[in-house]
């Protein structure tokens, strides 16, 4: 005291030894009393007076200490701190920094929220490896809430915003009170029984740790990491963890987050169908573009196209004349034949009218030697009937002879008829398929072949060299022209050999 006492301080001096023997003294304590005059800066820290029925004192809260709050204070809360005193030197006040608080009567929650925690947590029910994904794309969607909770509110407008495509289906259980963890067990058990729901989200808004205590309830967070469905947890504020965050498969920060995460915006995945069905549709054009590429490469390497086209034409008006001629022959030869008949015909008569004149001369001979009036009359009977069937006889033959005549030319006009439709008909088919590979064809799309002077065909850029003189054929005519830069593709095909 002595020493005090005839020592000189300055200000500073003096208020570095307070702040000293403060830190010494009280190094970390807790203080119970009330917030009033609570202020939170712009920067994140927070300012406000801690008070009692006697006294007060400053208190001050730094950013990173106030981000770590799981409750909003308010002016009139009555709060447990934890921290050190300190001396604001440029003003000489005493001050209590705070690290931690919480309302007054959570530090016994807290202590069984940890043990709870680290219980379960060794049981495994929070690893990592047992979480499952959340279907992208869900149907029904299960929302596990109060009726009358503001949070289910929440949850479904921003589900009619977002998917109203999605079925929803609302397992009502309290979210707060002696009654809510067993309804809320019930509700999840439930879901699982009814499986008709591709995700469950369980949903409550904010509050204080004694108002979210029903979601660290052990038999809660059993249920929600026991779900056969993905489970989509959405308790409290960003700020409020609860046991059931770490034992469901994806956890929100809030109830509408939660909706968000569980389904995508329809009009994002209209977009996607969309944009897929656009690359469908370029890569159909790719490939329909590579395949006519193919064909015109096919088309010219045929040699001589043209040349070809009127070989085949003159062959074929060839072979149509041989088949015309030899028509010709068989119509001449076959009339011949029945000029002929009918020309032998009058001398086949007349010889056997010779021979029934023989026959009768013989007859008379012998009627003159025997009974005049018998043999004449038996002479005249035979002639008759001689005379009848020979007659008879020449008709048929000769009738015969036309018929025949005239079925063999019908035949033979026919096939005549036949065989010339039949070439006409091949002519035809070869023209229509000689036209379709016609190189002309395919020019008069807009393509080009280029060969050099001598009409070779240059069919890959490898061949071509700066400087070169080429020539383009196009449908309507050709021009010269100069390669002036060679720009081969690195792109390889693989159901082409060529490079493009």
């Amino acid at each position: 005291m002595r020493d005090t006492a005839s020592m000189s301080w300055t200000v500073s001096a003096l208020v570095r030894a307070v702040s000293d023997a403060l830190k010494a003294r009280f190094a970390v304590l807790n203080v119970k009393g009330e917030i009033s005059s609570f202020t939170r800066a712009a920067s994140g820290h927070c300012y406000f007076t801690l008070k009692d029925e006697t006294s007060q004192i400053r208190c001050a809260m730094f950013q990173r200490a106030a981000g770590m709050l799981s409750f909003n204070p308010a002016n009139g809360d009555e709060v447990e701190l934890q921290g050190r005193l300190a001396l604001y030197e440029q003003r000489g006040e005493l001050q209590l920094i705070v690290e931690v608080m919480r309302p007054v009567g959570q530090g016994r929650l807290l202590e069984q929220f940890q043990q709870l925690k680290t219980k379960l947590g060794n049981e495994g029910l929070f690893d990592t490896a047992r979480k499952r994904a959340v279907p992208r794309y869900p149907q029904v969607l299960g929302v596990v809430s109060s009726l009358q909770a503001a949070a289910l509110h929440d949850v479904l407008i921003a589900l009619r915003r977002r998917a109203p495509h999605v079925r929803v289906v609302i397992y009502p259980a309290s979210v707060q009170g002696t009654q809510a963890a067993a309804e809320l067990v019930s509700a999840i058990h439930k879901a699982n029984q009814r499986h008709e729901a591709d995700t469950l989200l369980v949903c409550r808004g904010g509050g204080s740790l004694e108002d979210l205590w029903s979601f660290n309830e052990e038999a809660v967070v059993r249920a929600v990491a026991a779900s056969s469905i993905p489970v989509i947890s959405g308790v409290g504020h960003e700020t409020d963890f609860t046991l059931t965050d770490f034992a469901a498969d994806l956890r929100a920060p809030t109830p509408t987050a939660a909706a968000e995460l569980a389904a995508p915006m329809r009009a994002d995945l209209l977009k996607t169908v969309f944009q897929h069905a656009q690359d469908m549709q370029r890569q159909v054009r790719v490939y329909l573009d590579q395949l006519g590429q193919r064909i015109d490469h096919a088309a010219l390497s045929l040699k001589q196209p043209a040349v070809l086209l009127h070989t085949q034409k003159n062959r074929l008006e060839q072979a149509a004349l041989r088949w015309q001629q030899a028509l010709r022959q068989q119509l001449t030869s076959s009339s011949q034949q029945v000029l002929e008949q009918e020309r032998l015909l009058p001398l086949y008569a007349k010889q056997v009218l010779q021979q029934n004149q023989s026959q009768l001369d013989q007859l008379s001979m012998r009627w003159q030697q025997q009974e005049p009036v018998r043999l004449m009359r038996n002479a005249h009977q035979r002639l008759e009937q001689l005379a009848w069937r020979n007659r008879d006889a020449l008709q048929q033959q000769l009738q015969s002879k036309q018929h025949q005549m005239q079925a063999q030319a019908s035949r033979l006009s026919a096939s005549a008829l036949q065989g010339l439709d039949a070439r006409q008909q091949r002519l035809q088919h070869l023209s229509v398929r000689l036209n379709a590979m016609n190189p002309s064809q395919v020019l008069s799309r807009g393509y080009a072949w280029i060969s050099d002077a001598n009409g070779r065909v240059y069919n890959s850029v490898t061949q071509l060299q700066p400087g070169q003189q080429i020539q383009a054929q196009f449908a309507d005519g050709r021009a010269a022209a100069e390669v002036k830069q060679v720009m081969p593709d690195l792109i390889q095909h693989a159901d082409d050999d060529s490079t493009v």
